[in-house]
């Protein structure tokens, strides 16, 4: 039987409810499929120029890439405050489908409606840069619908055991956008011409992936995956305005650590991958290409990372000490990337591997602490929890790119009278670390119940052994207990 796009709590009286159990259904991985791609796209999108700021500033003179990169940042941020009331009022899957056709849209507006260059008739008629400027406002104002709803989806879609690792697919898969936009935009953006074939590439796959999303995305199963979905359902949960959510999630103990991992971890990430191309250079790496394997490799990793520590997660709702593991794992890695011993010199291959162990440890967090928020949180707004984190991460990313930026040019000298030891240090390194030891000291007073999870605890593939807090003396018995 073919499946409805409905929203079931609207779909069951209460009395068929309480008959009905927990029931998964293929086309969650066709959801899960979709928002990943079009993740990948958005961040394909905004760094797009990035590969290729040189070829970009002599197309569009007196502008910079990084100038329109920030652009769309700050147009992402302004859209988060609007995705939770959107995806209320409209629906998942009407919101995700005009998102996707909001990015086509901006995506068009970038190339000019022209691929003719694709096929052998060598164009380089770029849009004018205000064109050029409202197509990528478009794009930043659609992406953080497909960065607020991973939770959502994998609530509404997944199981208790699938959790995490669905959301770590959707959350981070944006990060294999910035590898392709390194990988295929330094290999075709080397003139005008090649960087009009480029946008014109992007704006088919877009093109494609809305009308895919179109045909294909829905809201919801007709049966809901989890007992937690069950009970919310059952007590008829609506989700208040946006700013109602927040104020209630400051309120709620536990909430706090997790984002501050959020943010920690998002931050460390956008500015290793900003200044790749310094890191690098730092470490004796220095052909362009090569660098962008090592960029690539880096989001590779972030990725990976996030699936297989997420799959343990969802096995054994250990958010706490995995956390606290990545975070340690986290600072360790970063000190290679910013770290010279004048004894040995330059050692590329220890560089390329801190890069992936950053990548592994590091991206990770992101997923697991936007579940760990949504599970302190039950039943709060998942779209919401993931849009204060997304907010936070990216404003606190754009503030310390420049703080970054700055500190990458301070160099430290360690031990200089030793000649066996003496060693330099760059300032943007230490500002990372300060950053993830300071986060590390913060999460470790993690003391919250884990409320979906416990109401989840009977559910097929689910585990009852939940991480309890120390200090409580008593904890609900009930999902009904849970939720009020």
């Amino acid at each position: 039987m073919a499946m409805e796009e409905r929203v079931f709590p609207r779909d069951y009286s209460e009395e068929e409810l309480e008959n009905v159990e927990p029931k998964v259904y293929p086309q969650r991985w066709v959801q899960l499929g979709y928002l990943s791609a079009l993740a990948l796209l958005s961040d394909w999108i905004c760094f797009s120029v990035a590969a290729a700021p040189s070829t970009f500033e002599t197309a569009f003179a007196g502008h910079s890439a990084a100038s329109l990169i920030d652009i769309f940042l700050f147009t992402n941020v302004a859209s988060c405050f609007l995705v939770t009331d959107v995806v209320k009022k409209f629906g998942l899957g009407t919101a995700i489908k005009g998102a996707s056709a909001l990015m086509a849209a901006g995506c068009l507006l970038r190339s000019g409606l022209d691929v003719s260059g694709l096929w052998g008739s060598p164009s380089s008629h770029l849009v004018p840069y205000e064109f050029f400027v409202f197509g990528t406002v478009l794009v930043g104002a659609a992406q953080p619908f497909f960065q607020c709803t991973p939770p959502v989806l994998s609530a509404t879609w997944f199981a208790a055991s699938e959790r995490a690792t669905s959301t770590a697919v959707a959350l981070n898969f944006n990060q294999i956008g910035i590898a392709v936009a390194f990988l295929v935009g330094g290999s075709m953006a080397t003139d005008p011409t090649g960087l009009q074939n480029y946008f014109a590439i992007i704006s088919i796959f877009t093109v494609l992936a809305a009308i895919g999303t179109f045909l294909q995305f829905q809201t919801a199963p007709p049966i809901p995956p989890s007992s937690s979905e069950l009970e919310k359902a059952l007590n008829g949960e609506e989700e208040p305005p946006f700013i109602e959510s927040v104020e209630k999630f400051f309120k709620t103990p536990g909430f706090t650590m997790p984002l501050a991992a959020f943010i920690c971890s998002i931050t460390i990430t956008n500015v290793v991958g900003a200044f790749i191309d310094d890191v690098m250079e730092r470490g004796g790496i220095t052909n362009q290409f090569s660098i962008d394997l090592a960029g690539a490799g880096f989001e590779l990793a972030i990725l990976v990372g996030g699936i297989v520590i997420g799959g343990y997660v969802d096995r054994t709702k250990q958010y706490k000490k995995v956390t606290l593991a990545c975070l340690l794992s986290t600072l360790f890695m970063i000190l290679p990337l910013g770290l010279t011993d004048h004894a040995i010199g330059h050692e590329p291959v220890l560089l390329i591997a801190a890069l992936l162990g950053l990548g592994i440890s590091a991206g990770p967090i992101q997923p697991i602490n936007a579940e760990l928020a949504v599970d302190v949180t039950y039943p709060g707004d998942e779209t919401a929890v993931e849009s204060v984190q997304q907010i936070g991460g990216n404003l606190a990313s754009a503030i310390l790119v420049p703080i970054c930026e700055f500190a990458s040019k301070q160099d430290y000298q360690l031990l200089p009278q030793n000649p066996e030891f003496a060693s330099d240090v760059r300032g943007d390194v230490l500002v990372l670390m300060a950053i993830a030891m300071g986060t590390f000291a913060y999460f470790s007073g993690f003391d919250a119940p884990l409320k979906r999870s416990l109401a989840d605890c009977g559910d097929e593939g689910g585990t009852c052994d939940v991480p309890v807090p120390q200090e409580s003396e008593s904890l609900p018995t009930t999902s009904s207990e849970l939720i009020k």
